[in-house]
């Protein structure tokens, strides 16, 4: 994206309108925060000040950690869906500087369309309920505010991997089902890539400016090394499409 500054400024179109959206209602939540935490701690009213105090500090940390935790992931899914005719075309380009993209797909442009809102929306169920049970870790003394984020970051991270990488493994057949089993099987690699790019989505700003890197980086990771996987070559080193 460096060497393209075109390219990055062309794919920050998308993430801008998400990240409007996203601002509003993170902002809202953090100007309300003492009284959602109050809101769902009403068993503490009659507790002694400092106790609830306390409690509802540790509530108000493990609302916003969830609901940032949320939006970062449900960012990249809805930024890719938004944006999806403007990432395909950074995919495309990524893979074209290294040696040439496979075929477009013969699936119509609606149903891939279609395809990219189902699947955010899926995601979206999915980080709710991972958003769920960080919220109540949340609560643990200690815990809840240090492993309980690193486990929600690896988590996170899984997930933007398979998004990041969705594109460039659509082109070579690979539905959602597939996609993820290749995940699966190359968990560290996955983990270790969606975890950088959940720290760098962290930064005020981040997940708008870093979007068409990352999207770059999802699609080298999938050409150089998931697209070796049995699952995209058939076992016999020759790359096939699912259908």
């Amino acid at each position: 994206m460096l060497r393209h500054p075109g390219q990055w400024l062309f794919g920050l179109i998308p993430a801008l309108i998400v990240l409007v959206v996203y601002a509003a209602a993170l902002i809202t939540l953090a100007v309300n925060l003492g009284d959602v935490a109050d809101w769902v701690t009403p068993f503490a009213d009659h507790w002694s000040e400092s106790a609830r105090d306390t409690l509802r500090v540790i509530a108000g940390i493990a609302i916003f950690g969830a609901s940032a935790f949320l939006a970062v992931l449900t960012f990249t899914a809805l930024t890719l869906a938004v944006g999806d005719p403007f990432y395909e075309s950074i995919a495309v380009r990524v893979e074209e500087s290294q040696g040439g993209a496979p075929p477009d797909p013969d699936t119509p442009l609606l149903v891939q369309i279609g395809r990219a809102i189902k699947d955010a929306a899926l995601l979206g169920v999915i980080a709710v309920l991972f958003a769920i049970v960080f919220f109540v870790c949340g609560f643990l003394p200690v815990v809840g505010q240090t492993v309980v984020p690193v486990i929600a970051a690896c988590v996170s991270g899984y997930f933007l991997a398979g998004e990041l990488t969705a594109i460039a493994l659509e082109r070579r057949g690979l539905r959602r089902k597939e996609r993820f089993a290749i995940l699966k099987r190359n968990r560290l690699l996955a983990i270790g890539f969606g975890a950088a790019v959940f720290g760098v989505f962290l930064i005020p700003l981040g997940a708008v400016l870093a979007m068409p890197g990352a999207v770059a980086g999802g699609t080298l990771l999938a050409r150089e090394r998931l697209a070796d996987d049995p699952l995209v070559t058939g076992g016999d080193g020759d790359h096939h499409r699912y259908h």
